[in-house]
């Protein structure tokens, strides 16, 4: 009897761990690539705020933003201002996860 809540009690807690895991997902930036803007897109399962960060190649921080999101679909639009032409890689942080992906400035 005691395994079985034991086991009942692990099941609970791995679900429930699973599930608060995936709170952003989709990451995509249109159009990839771009000469002057383009919209970083993903959803995100609960409403909360989320650093959005934008690095060169080598590491460095070009662009730092906190947004706040909305259950369902967002979009973060990304204007390149004075950046050169070249590879960047965009990051959402929140409290749990950090997703990065690249983009090209042409």
């Amino acid at each position: 009897m005691i395994k079985k809540i034991l086991f009942i009690l692990f099941l609970s807690i791995t679900t429930l761990g699973f599930s608060q895991e995936k709170t952003i997902e989709d990451l995509s930036a249109a159009p990839n690539p771009f000469t002057n803007y383009t919209n970083i897109i993903f959803t995100s399962t609960t409403n909360s705020e989320i650093n959005f960060t934008v690095k060169n190649v080598l590491g460095k921080t070009v662009f730092k933003q906190k947004v706040k999101t909305k259950s369902g679909k967002n979009s973060i639009p990304f204007y390149k201002n004075n950046l050169p032409t070249g590879m960047y890689i965009y990051s959402i942080q929140n409290n749990k996860k950090i997703i990065s992906k690249r983009f090209v400035i042409r």
